[in-house]
Formats: structure tokens, C-alpha cells, sequence
């Protein structure tokens, strides 16, 4: 209870700096206009505004489904590209290096192909997204599973376990770990990707309403989706991986079960 109420303060007292910087460098010194810096009154209004007349409401649906499909078509291919890396080592010595070089790529290089290969519709955008979060997917799991200490899987065959259990049994709980960071870490990317191709296309979502803010010049709008994209993440952040990351601390025993 104690930890609410110190995010709650805080988060207040953030929202009071930002109305006073608001109030100095637009009423006060006139640094800046309204339309370059909003007020937090102004971002909240309008973002009440895009739920009452349900647009955030469709933006956010859009977007989530693409996400969710882009995510879990990723999140296959990053696990199987890993452990062929792991199982093979000649492609580990040769792809790996390449695929590093592509996870840096930004996800906004791949829209030039995809609206080349695919149109500017659904699919263009699913593909940024698969590309740009199935690379660091694939280096999280083979550096997993590289990466475990061999006294497990010496003691595992020691007691028996061999092929496909020692993968089920030790191998892949042991990575599971750096397994999670490699999730979290391709949902961000996954995350900026969608915003990418949707800022990018007609169609809905957060991004296009984003878009649409910043061609009619209205700061607020654009403020009040960056904010929608911020809660977002750390909802996500929090009700899943977060809740992952203590269910399998609490697995190894590393954390305390609540």
C-alpha cells in the first residue's frame, strides 16, 4: 500500500512540475506556443474526449490485435532460429553475426520492402513487426541456452536424462531466464515496429491517430497517445512478463513466493 501511494504521489508531482514548466514558458516568458507544448489539463481533456467518442478506444483494439498476431508469429520463429543456432554450429558461426547485424537495423528500414512486397495494408505492417522483433527473439533463446552452466547437464545425464528430456527437463527451464529478457526485449521491438507501419498507413490504430495529431497540428493529441503508448507498455510490462519473471524466480528460488 505504501509503494501505491509513493507512485501515486510522484506521478502527481511530475503532472504539477509539467502545469508549472506549461505555465512559465507559455503564459509567463511566452518561450514557446500552445501548440508546441501542451498543458497536462489540455492532454488529459482530449484524451478524455478520444474515449468518449470511442476513437482510442478502436485505435487501441487495432493495434493490440496486431500486435498479439505480429508477437506470437515472432515469438515462434525467434525460438526455432535459436535453437537451429544452438543445434548447428556452423550456422551459429556464420548467421549469428548476421542476424546481430539485423537486430540493430532499425524497424523503420523494412517498411520501403514491405510496402513493396505487400501494398500498404495489414500485412505490410505484420511483416515490420515479425522482422523487427524475431532477431532479438532468436539471439535471447541461443544465448540461453549457451549460456547454462554444464554442470547441469552433466548431472542430468549422470542421472539418466538424455536426447529430448535433457532439453525439457534442464535446458530449457535453466534459459528460461534470459528466455523472458529476450520477450520483453522483442515486444519492444515489436511495439516500435507497429507504431512505425501504422504512422505510415491509412488504416487504424494508435499510430495513425498519432499521425492525425500531428497533421492538424494538435500537440495534445499526440501527447495524449504517447501517453496511451506509455500505459500501455507498462501494463504489459507488469501483468506479463513481470508476472513471469516472478513465476519462475519463484520456480528456482530466488524469490520469496507472496
Amino acid at each position: 500500500m505504501i509503494g501505491v501511494l509513493e507512485k501515486i504521489t510522484f506521478y502527481l508531482l511530475v503532472i504539477l512540475l509539467w502545469e508549472f514548466v506549461y505555465k512559465l514558458g507559455v503564459d509567463v516568458f511566452k518561450i514557446w506556443k500552445v501548440y508546441i507544448f501542451p498543458s497536462p489539463i489540455a492532454v488529459f481533456q482530449t484524451l478524455w474526449q478520444m474515449i468518449k467518442d470511442n476513437t482510442l478506444g478502436i485505435a487501441i483494439l487495432a493495434s493490440m490485435r496486431r500486435i498479439i498476431v505480429g508477437y506470437s508469429i515472432s515469438l515462434l520463429l525467434g525460438v526455432i532460429i535459436g535453437f537451429i543456432l544452438v543445434k548447428f554450429k556452423y550456422l551459429n558461426r556464420n548467421l549469428r553475426p548476421l542476424i546481430l547485424g539485423l537486430q540493430t537495423l532499425p524497424s523503420i528500414c523494412w517498411l520501403p520492402f514491405a510496402i513493396l512486397w505487400f501494398g500498404i495494408n495489414e500485412s505490410s505492417i505484420l511483416f515490420v513487426i515479425i522482422v523487427g522483433s524475431t532477431f532479438a527473439i532468436a539471439i535471447a533463446t541461443e544465448s540461453g541456452i549457451k549460456n547454462i552452466n554444464p554442470i547441469y547437464i552433466r548431472a542430468a545425464r549422470t542421472m539418466g536424462a538424455k536426447g529430448f528430456n535433457i532439453y525439457l527437463s534442464v535446458i530449457i527451464p535453466a534459459s528460461l531466464p534470459s528466455f523472458i529478457s529476450g520477450m520483453k526485449q522483442g515486444w519492444s521491438f515489436a511495439w516500435r515496429a507497429l507504431m512505425a507501419g501504422e504512422m505510415l498507413s491509412a488504416t487504424k490504430g494508435l499510430g495513425q491517430v498519432l499521425m492525425v495529431g500531428r497533421d492538424m497540428a494538435d500537440i495534445s493529441q499526440v501527447m495524449a497517445v504517447m501517453v496511451v503508448i506509455i500505459i500501455l507498455g507498462l501494463a504489459v510490462d507488469k501483468l506479463v512478463f513481470g508476472r513471469l519473471e516472478i513465476s519462475v524466480r519463484e520456480k528456482w528460488g530466488l524469490e520469496r513466493a507472496a
